[in-house]
């Protein structure tokens, strides 16, 4: 397993540098494949990163643009545009037959980042993370050569709890820019407090609107695991983020569910072996 970033594609570099889970994750699919999922996973990092790199955002929808003609060459099968990763992105396409909607609705659900606007209702944000997050991880499943309908649904679930907990781990991240991704209905709920999340103040109200949240994502990675006796066993890397949203998930509970907490920051040591045990157990 090449684990330095000189010794990677640069697919394979830019995942190692700003999705280290997922990039852990593929690393347990057979080789001939993994590239596949590095690719792939390249392509999200290059969408998601847009709000971050625009300044308003009929930008934002610009760059995107890009990405949709991008792949609009890929499947017409002629000469595609030279970029680093939407050549290697042409190549899966045409090579592992990939559907095109699960890419269209990844691009346009990453519209919603550019205007910084909370989603309305709890099922809001769960129609975001089925469309960035569950997306993606069923064009893994078809990159692995493993779509199958158990392997699918439970992509459907890990994706909804990767995204979910990849919000709350971000949310201070996130708050410093501007932006909130806790549902209106929820703020409601639990009367949070707009202005100390503003300014990044723990409160116990908050604590139990990410609790809420948290309790979602149990429910989908219990959902996924009703459906691991009929996954096959070429599925796994696709499926392998329900160990690590695990851990994560553990973590916050143990801080409180306090999303500001230092720690929560830090790496956890035993994630590398976590995940090891659980690839050679088959088990997600």
């Amino acid at each position: 397993m090449a684990n330095r970033e000189e010794e990677l594609s640069y697919c394979g570099a830019e995942v190692h540098r700003h999705d280290p889970d997922r990039f852990l994750a593929a690393l347990y699919a057979r080789p001939a494949r993994r590239e596949s999922l590095l690719t792939l996973y390249a392509f999200n990092i290059e969408i998601a990163k847009v709000r971050e790199s625009v300044s308003e955002p009929m930008l934002g929808e610009i760059r995107l643009q890009w990405w949709r003609e991008a792949l609009e060459e890929a499947y017409a099968g002629g000469p595609v545009r030279r970029h680093a990763v939407s050549e290697p992105l042409a190549e899966l396409v045409r090579t592992r037959g990939l559907t095109r909607a699960h890419f269209d609705r990844l691009i346009d659900a990453r519209a919603f980042d550019l205007y910084d606007e909370p989603p309305k209702t709890t099922d809001d944000l769960i129609g975001y993370a089925e469309s960035t997050s569950s997306t993606l991880v069923w064009l893994a499943l078809e990159a692995l050569g493993a779509a199958h309908p158990a392997a699918m649904a439970a992509g459907r679930a890990v994706g909804i709890a990767w995204a979910l907990v990849g919000l709350l781990r971000a949310m201070p991240h996130h708050l410093r820019q501007g932006r909130i991704y806790l549902p209106q209905d929820l703020e409601a709920e639990f009367a949070v407090d707009r202005r100390a999340l503003s300014e990044l103040k723990p409160t116990p109200q908050l604590a139990a609107a990410v609790r809420a949240l948290a309790g979602r994502a149990r429910g989908y990675l219990a959902e996924a695991r009703t459906l691991r006796r009929e996954v096959p066993p070429d599925a796994l890397p696709a499926l392998l983020p329900a160990v690590l949203a695990d851990g994560h998930l553990r973590r916050l509970a143990r801080a409180g569910f306090d999303v500001f907490d230092a720690r929560l920051g830090q790496r956890p040591g035993l994630l590398t072996a976590r995940l090891a045990l659980h690839a050679t157990m088959r088990r997600y």
